[in-house]
């Protein structure tokens, strides 16, 4: 099949060659590569845009070689990896997070991160590539946290409203989202902590009954566009959807944490390029299984493999 499409005077090339090649391709070219080609994939990226990092667990290696681990951009609406930066060995997500903002066009999008990337730098980036962010608060940030907390303990003003229900695998889930748009609240947080274009605060109170027992849990965010609590509760699952529709995935579809590749350049490659395959999976306009599915179809039907790399 592949010499249908290429010159291979020495035959297919084997298992080792492969190897060889995915170790010594540059990786961030290969990455440009990929962020240009998915930008050519939507017109515009609309809504959420989740930024999120995943390990690739079996990566690690000899000689102090940790596990790579990947941040992603992810957009909810359009359903598609839009860009990803491998983390330095000697560093965090908070030093790959602007890299990744920077392959983006965040106009008009909401960019949500977990508290790890709730950092008053990161939040300007944002604003500066004309988008807005809503970034969870944790106690890494513990004066906000704090402050926060007190604030939703101590005001009526906050919009309420009951956004969404689960049950299933014996467990039921009521979410509440509660929103603080209150121009003198917000002035006073603007005052106290400096964050570029404050407008909001949220939280989302959790109810969760699993076998009888009730358990509560509430999480706090800052955001910079003024939304209803109908609004910023959706806005909150969509950045839930980077962990179902590109970590899960990678895991059970690809296996990527049983992957021992290690050598070279060739672990942070092949997650470019099974990221690569979930996109072009998921465009596919005449798609009728799941993501394993069509990659198991894809290996043994060569049309549907054609169809697949030609149908966008």
């Amino acid at each position: 099949w592949l010499g249908s499409f290429l010159d291979l005077p020495h035959g297919v090339p084997s298992h080792d060659t492969f190897n060889r090649v995915f170790a010594a391709m540059d990786p961030e070219e290969f990455a440009l590569g990929f962020t240009s080609w998915t930008a050519s994939l939507a017109d515009t990226v609309e809504g959420v845009i989740a930024i999120d990092g995943k390990t690739v667990r079996r990566s690690h290696g000899g000689e102090g070689q940790r596990a790579i681990h990947m941040v992603s951009a992810w957009s909810s609406a359009n359903r598609l990896i839009l860009a990803q930066r491998k983390v330095d060995m000697n560093s965090n997500e908070i030093t790959a997070i602007p890299e990744v903002l920077r392959l983006l066009d965040c106009t008009d999008a909401v960019v949500t991160i977990d508290a790890m990337g709730c950092q008053r730098s990161i939040a300007e980036q944002i604003v500066e590539q004309k988008g807005d962010y809503g970034l969870a608060v944790k106690e890494n940030q513990k004066a906000l946290y704090d402050d926060i907390v007190d604030t939703f303990q101590q005001t009526a003003l906050a919009d309420d409203a009951e956004v969404s229900s689960e049950k299933g695998h014996g467990r039921v889930e009521v979410r509440h989202s509660k929103v603080i748009t209150d121009a003198a609240i917000v002035d006073w947080g603007q005052e106290q902590h400096h964050w570029p274009s404050l407008t909001a605060i949220g939280m989302i109170e959790t109810e969760r009954t699993v076998r009888g027992k009730v358990g509560h849990e509430r999480r706090y965010y800052v955001m910079s566009r003024r939304m209803s609590a109908e609004q910023f509760g959706p806005t909150v699952r969509s950045h839930w959807g980077i962990e179902n529709s590109v970590h899960w995935v990678l895991d059970m579809a690809f296996r990527e944490d049983e992957s021992r590749t290690r050598t070279g350049n060739a672990a942070e490659n092949l997650s470019t390029i099974r990221r690569l395959v979930i996109n072009l999976v998921r465009q596919n306009p005449k798609r009728t299984r799941g993501i394993q599915g069509s990659r198991y179809k894809a290996s043994i039907d060569q049309h549907y493999l054609l169809q697949l790399l030609q149908g966008i």
